[in-house]
């Protein structure tokens, strides 16, 4: 019954639905993406939530659409050169009599070059209905790509974890005064990962028929038998937005933003790649028999509520402050709990206890002239992820932003902006962590990120 139980698990961790959490990218804590605005990017995102004339305050800020007075469109699109490289070694039956190094190359660069894009739109209305403003976006929260080389040495933990969620978000901002605003905006989120890691079936043989694995030339014991699991789930959910931005002066702009969780089932099939030898060996036990076996399952994933506070502050006609902090609070994902369509294969849970995290950044902008903006800014960006909980899926660690950007106006209408973001780790993840099947990966990451935006505007 017990070796049941630890198949049960195995079948869990190799399905991989668990791993959406696990699975993240290095510019943004866990797998947050703050790539909406390549504006904002260039003051390492400082002012998002309360600076003027940014149309991707639809869902950084609805209430500071009340600030714009033209029909505004805006399209965004940041390439982030992500470079993950691993170092390191482990031990396949870990702890048994059959343990044995593990082998296998680095992995290889993990990382990738992906595209973020965004595009939002602005609508004052005029009228009776001149105080209210209407906004609409497209852009994508969360998400990224990894991938590792076949056959390398932490191939039990991770090979390939893609996920894309998108958000299209819907808003509205009423000006309460010259001064003051409030806005709200009804988000519809989709969510469609995929997720494959390699699976030790040596090593489970291993557990079942032990006399297996000590017959000399014997095809079972740890790392003779891979096999392969790969998992694509899908689901949509609803959150909501809502924010506040308070203008007490013409030099002074404060905003803040709550996005809600928004809660995802996702479903999907499991395909195994099961040797035939191994195939035999489970279909000849009945407790084995429903084990590995193609079919749908389902698990709940949770993304997390967002606050934040940020302040503008316009010193001079030609030079701008801005400052942002917002809390990503990653406490809902304390638990994920795989529910299988096979009834013979029991429910599994993997535990996240994942915390809160900050973000604070500072920047600036200076007009040197009516065509040409120049701004900067630096950012910290603390990790959710303490050392018990990080994975090859997500080597995360606490980072910092360096940014630069730059605005060139073509005309009173038309704009064009670019930015630049370099990301460093502060300190080097380090992984230590045993799967299911007892394989030990044990080393660090070298990672970082940069980030290359352009965006245009047009205000009609």
């Amino acid at each position: 019954m017990e070796f049941t139980k630890n198949l049960a698990r195995v079948s869990a961790l190799a399905l991989g639905i668990a791993g959406v959490l696990a699975y993240g990218d290095v510019h943004a804590a866990a797998f947050q993406l703050k790539e909406n605005s390549v504006k904002a990017q260039g003051r390492a995102m400082a002012g998002a939530a309360s600076a003027k004339g940014d149309a991707s305050v639809v869902v950084n800020n609805p209430a500071v659409m009340s600030t714009f007075t033209e029909r505004t469109l805006q399209a965004d699109v940041t390439a982030i050169d992500l470079s993950y490289t691993f170092s390191g070694n482990g031990t396949a039956a870990t702890g048994t009599p059959f343990q044995q190094p593990l082998t296998g190359g680095n992995g290889g660069d993990a990382g990738d070059v992906a595209a973020v894009p965004a595009a939002s739109f602005i609508l004052p209305l005029s009228g009776d209905f001149e105080y209210l403003t209407l906004g609409a976006m497209i852009s994508a929260p969360f998400g990224l790509k990894t991938e590792y080389d076949a056959g390398w040495v932490g191939r039990y933990h991770a090979l390939e974890s893609d996920v894309k969620i998108i958000d299209l978000t819907l808003a509205a901002s009423l000006e309460l005064s010259d001064s003051f605003s409030i806005g709200a905006g009804l988000v519809y989120e989709h969510a469609d990962v995929t997720l494959s890691q390699a699976v030790d079936f040596g090593t489970v043989i291993c557990g079942q028929n032990p006399a297996a694995c000590l017959t000399p030339g014997s095809p079972y014991g740890p790392q003779r038998n891979d096999g392969l699991a790969h998992v694509n789930g899908t689901d949509n959910g609803w959150g909501w937005i809502v924010g506040v931005n308070w203008r007490p002066s013409e030099k002074w702009s404060l905003g803040y933003s709550h996005r809600s969780e928004i809660d995802h089932e996702l479903e999907g099939d499991g395909d195994f790649t099961v040797p035939p030898a191994v195939r035999t060996a489970f279909d000849a036990n009945p407790l084995t028999r429903p084990l590995f076996l193609d079919g749908g399952a389902l698990a709940k994933l949770t993304t997390p509520a967002v606050d934040t506070f940020s302040a503008t502050y316009y010193a001079t006609d030609r030079f701008t402050v801005m400052a942002e902090a917002s809390r990503t609070d990653w406490t809902s994902l304390q638990e994920i709990r795989i529910e299988f369509d096979n009834p013979g294969q029991p429910d599994s849970a993997e535990e996240y206890n994942w915390a809160e995290n900050w973000f604070y950044s500072i920047g600036g902008e200076y007009k040197f002239s009516d065509a040409f903006t120049f701004r900067a800014g630096v950012a910290r960006d603390d990790s959710p992820v303490s050392r018990p909980y990080r994975t090859p899926r997500l080597p995360d660690q606490d980072r910092m932003w360096y940014s630069l950007g730059l605005t060139w106006a073509l005309s009173e209408h038309f704009e064009i902006n670019a930015s630049y973001v370099k990301i460093d780790i502060v300190d080097t993840p380090e992984v230590d962590l045993t799967t299911s099947t007892r394989a030990r990966l044990v080393g660090e990451f070298d990672g970082g990120a940069d980030l290359y935006g352009v965006s245009m505007q047009y205000r009609f």
